[in-house]
């Protein structure tokens, strides 16, 4: 094995409280740019597993959504333990900022219609989305996290 460290493999995922946003890394470029990774927990790991459809389907609300809530986002993606997301953002912003903008997206995943991006030209797993999985759990995680990150 080699000597290359692995932030999330460092966590110890018994002492994880979900849901949260934790900040877990700050990478600086050459050039002096600030990049952030954001754990954006919402289930208990290894108790609380969401459904591939679920994630996948939220992965593609999400995407959409924190971008309109939140400037300079790079990327979301789904954790492969399927507990959560990493949102990589240019810049750095508070905990307390990702999280009310986590709710205000988490919001319109509830009164969403469909899932975007539902094609085979689209996605490479355009049949795996469930709209309903996902607003189930935007509803449990937006609840939670209002309360720990009240919107002002």
């Amino acid at each position: 094995m080699n000597d290359v460290k692995v932030e999330s493999f460092s966590l110890d995922h018994t002492t994880v409280s979900a849901p949260h946003v934790r900040q877990a890394e700050i990478f600086h470029t050459p050039k002096g740019d600030v990049i952030t990774k954001y754990d954006l927990r919402f289930t208990q790991p290894n108790q609380d597993i969401m459904p591939t459809g679920a994630v996948h389907a939220l992965e593609h609300l999400l995407a959409g959504f924190l971008r309109e809530e939140l400037d300079g986002i790079i990327d979301l993606s789904p954790m492969g333990c399927r507990t959560g997301f990493y949102l990589i953002r240019l810049g750095q912003a508070s905990e307390q900022e990702v999280a009310q903008a986590l709710v205000r997206a988490l919001d319109r995943v509830l009164g969403a219609k469909d899932v975007p991006a539902r094609s085979p030209v689209q996605c490479g797993n355009y049949r795996d989305l469930s709209l309903f999985g996902a607003q189930e759990y935007a509803k449990t995680v937006r609840g939670k996290l209002s309360e720990k990150y009240p919107l002002s």
